[in-house]
């Protein structure tokens, strides 16, 4: 098998996919090999001189239907993207013909399900309460944290920081994300969140990944920002959670946290040599 570096003098297909304005490249290695470096994704995520992505994801063989990775925007790694995971499972499904399918990603192993009317459901595992899980810097109640307006914390592969606010619009997440996003107590930094309860089991969500910045959507967010609100008594264990860019439902059940919603399959081309000889 071929590999692929930022200088390989050789086209490189891609896909680009969203998932309520969550963007993404998908490279495919499954059948020759890509190498992904800091300097490629980098590149890669520029709107001007690449393709532009919140995340980058790369299909490899795996112990199940295929092994994914994923990439923010800076070049560093994150061990789960929900709203990936529902894409490249859509994916794989309209190529295989099936309706259920494992993917393995550094978060462990994850079922996806065709859920009728063009909805894609992944199971994204059981959410991470314990502090050293998360993690955190050092051991306290993750339902309320020592960080004014008592956020919560919740890992679902990531980390995910939590704030329950009267009017999530309000919020300007440019300047608040970051202040967050690098907070001592995450080690590992965290993707943010700022949602508000607009009905019953129905939150309105605003998102800042870490590595990434403002996003329309996140599944592992919105995984994260459901398992918090139910913890807080705000919700049921099944909620809608409106986004920028739409509308996902998450159901918390005893086998992990489902998160459902739509997909979108935009392009695929290809990356030419001339574009990576640069890099």
């Amino acid at each position: 098998m071929r590999a692929m570096t930022p200088g390989a003098h050789s086209d490189l297909p891609f896909m680009k996919m969203h998932g309520l304005g969550n963007d993404f490249v998908v490279l495919d290695a499954r059948a020759s090999a890509v190498e992904v470096t800091p300097a490629l994704a980098i590149a890669l995520a520029d709107r001007h001189r690449g393709i532009g992505f919140d995340q980058l994801a790369l299909i490899g063989s795996g112990a199940g239907d295929a092994h994914l990775t994923f990439y923010n925007a800076d070049g560093s790694t994150s061990a789960a993207c929900g709203n990936a995971t529902r894409c490249i499972a859509r994916h794989l499904m309209e190529e295989t013909g099936r309706d259920r399918l494992t993917l393995t990603t550094d978060r462990g192993t994850l079922e996806a399900v065709d859920a009728g009317q063009g909805l894609t459901s992944v199971n994204m595992g059981q959410p991470q309460l314990d502090w050293a899980e998360i993690p955190l810097a050092e051991p306290m109640d993750t339902l309320e944290l020592p960080i004014e307006g008592a956020p919560v914390a919740t890992g679902m592969g990531n980390p995910h920081c939590t704030f329950f606010v009267a009017d999530a619009e309000a919020i300007p997440l440019e300047q608040f994300g970051p202040r967050y996003e690098n907070h001592p107590l995450y080690p590992q930094r965290t993707n943010v969140q700022v949602a508000s309860l607009i009905g019953s089991d129905h939150l309105r969500m605003r998102v800042w990944e870490r590595g990434v910045g403002v996003t329309l959507a996140s599944g592992s967010s919105s995984c994260a920002t459901a398992v918090a609100a139910a913890r807080r008594g705000l919700t049921g264990r099944s909620v809608r959670i409106d986004l920028d860019g739409g509308t996902l439902t998450v159901d918390w059940r005893e086998d992990g946290v489902w998160m459902t919603g739509p997909t979108m399959h935009v392009a695929s081309g290809t990356l030419t040599a001339d574009w990576l000889a640069q890099l």
